[in-house]
């Protein structure tokens, strides 16, 4: 019984909203949205994906404002025979997902900034919890009917909702080292903010029992039954006391019986009340143990029962070196690197109800950020089509996920590859598409209807609009298709879309 508080409440962590790896969102601009092969731009958006490339930016001012409407659906089938249904689906909404870029350029200097949700960023809203809170649950009918008492039918409300951001401030400094080579070097502090709240309440059972206080057979309250039956177990122990007292504690039901201390009625009830853990060698003190024993274990499943409720916020904050190389090699192809730190997060808990104690207020435990290598080439292969590819690369065996140590839930490490298409239709408009695939390395360890990782694969399309030299309008739409995951009696599922608008303009 007490699993089923301890797995109801297990920390939900709420992953990479939409492309990166496990926790590192990728989509930091609506030119990402449309093409996501962005790690060789040499546009404001390298801010984020090329902070070397900015050298190649006209002097002066350059801004870049965008937003993003993100929707995902994420579903959990289980095959336990105990669960009425055992499709459970959750929604994340995010309407607002800002990223905002400044860059100024002056000679061979640029210095930028950035604020983007670099993790996180959404709220994942399970209305009917997931199968590990009710399967728990489920498992009572089967449990009671094994006990003795007639068991068919259970119910329960349950909800969860995990809400997860992890902003980020960039700050670099990138240098033209010649008319081909650019260098950066910057920083990204990054605030994270877990919540979650979450509650498991009125467990119903139908127990075909005479301690049922709503009649045999009918659902009732299941910490109501449990409390009546450790109430009942409670009177036959301290019925006994007078029989012990008066020195019968040493004999059986039956010599008490012969010895007319106790009706044959007044022992069948007894020994009927405890069903099988009676045996007929147990004498009087035996039987009252026994009682107050049930008693106590009837008052642990009352209490397992009961109404939990859960609201934590997790807040941490990290520093995370970036450093970027840039190679211009000629008017058509374009190469380049970034590497960033890992962020050492560590989060602290603000725990304002834990019924289930798992989160003590003030405990901290580990929220890393993977370190992140990027490889990206431009190439402008006519006058009006430039291509793209990239590579992301992500350094999860180092990062610390939700415990120190956590190699086991790691096989290898996560990658991305990524391809894009721009063709300028005509001069004020530009059109692209682009696909990435993501590979996740999680183990089987990692993965639960709590916690899971998917692999993907992402289609984008879009374009620019130009409004005149100095002001331009990006939009895009990407649609991810996650691999379905399997593991035991789970199937994990998942399907995303992102649709983004971003503005663009230079001083």
């Amino acid at each position: 019984m007490k699993k089923i508080v301890c797995i109801a409440f297990m920390l939900l962590s709420i992953v990479a909203l939409f492309g990166g790896g496990i926790v590192t969102n990728t989509n930091q601009h609506a030119t990402y949205i449309r093409m996501p092969a962005r790690a060789a731009t040499l546009e404001i958006d390298g801010v984020y994906y090329n902070p070397a490339g900015l050298v190649s930016l006209e002097d002066g001012f350059h801004f870049s404002l965008n937003n993003q409407y993100i929707a995902q659906t994420r579903i959990v089938k289980s095959t336990n025979p105990t669960l009425h249904d055992g499709k459970f689906k959750g929604e994340v909404l995010v309407p607002i997902f800002p990223d905002i870029y400044a860059a100024y350029k002056k000679g061979k200097m640029t210095y930028s900034f950035g604020v983007c949700p670099i993790g996180g960023g959404g709220s994942a809203d399970f209305d009917k919890g997931l199968p590990s809170f009710e399967e728990q649950v489920s498992a009572l009918p089967a449990m009671l009917t094994a006990s003795g008492i007639t068991t068919t039918d259970y119910d329960l409300s349950s909800s969860f909702e995990g809400r997860s951001l992890n902003w980020g401030l960039q700050f670099n400094f990138s240098y033209a080292i010649s008319e081909m080579i650019g260098v950066s070097v910057g920083c990204r502090y990054v605030i994270a903010t877990n919540t979650y709240e979450g509650n498991l309440k009125d467990i119903m059972i139908n127990p075909q029992h005479a301690s049922n206080p709503n009649g045999s057979g009918n659902m009732v309250s299941a910490p109501l039954f449990f409390e009546t039956l450790s109430t009942n177990a409670n009177n036959a122990a301290q019925a006994m006391q007078p029989i012990i007292t008066g020195g019968g504690g040493g004999y059986t039901l039956d010599e008490l019986v012969a010895f007319g201390m106790l009706t044959e009625e007044q022992a069948n009830q007894l020994s009927a009340s405890l069903g099988g853990i009676y045996n007929s060698e147990m004498t009087a003190e035996e039987v009252q143990t026994a009682y107050y024993t049930a008693a106590a274990t009837m008052d642990g499943y009352a209490a397992g029962t009961s109404d939990k409720e859960l609201e934590v916020t997790q807040n941490g904050t990290g520093i995370s070196p970036i450093f970027g190389v840039n190679f211009n090699l000629n008017e058509k192809l374009n190469i380049a690197l970034k590497y960033e730190h890992k962020t050492v997060i560590e989060m602290e808990n603000d725990t304002k109800v834990d019924d289930v104690s798992m989160f003590p207020d003030k405990a901290k435990n580990p929220n890393d950020m993977p370190g992140l290598l990027t490889l990206g080439v431009g190439y402008r292969a006519l006058e009006k089509l430039y291509l793209s590819t990239g590579m992301h690369y992500y350094f999860d065996k180092d990062a610390e996920y939700r415990k120190k140590n956590n190699g086991d839930m790691i096989d290898e490490d996560s990658w991305e590859a990524s391809l894009g298409l721009e063709y300028q239709i005509t001069d004020k408009i530009m059109a692209s598409i682009g696909y990435i695939r993501s590979s996740i390395g999680v183990s089987d360890d990692y993965q639960s209807d709590i916690t899971h990782a998917l692999s993907s694969s992402s289609y984008a399309f879009g374009g620019r609009y130009y409004i005149n030299d100095k002001l331009n309008v990006d939009f895009g739409v990407i649609n991810t298709f996650y691999d379905d995951y399997d593991k035991d009696i789970y199937t994990f599922e998942r399907d995303s879309i992102d649709i983004a608008l971003g503005l663009n303009f230079k001083l």
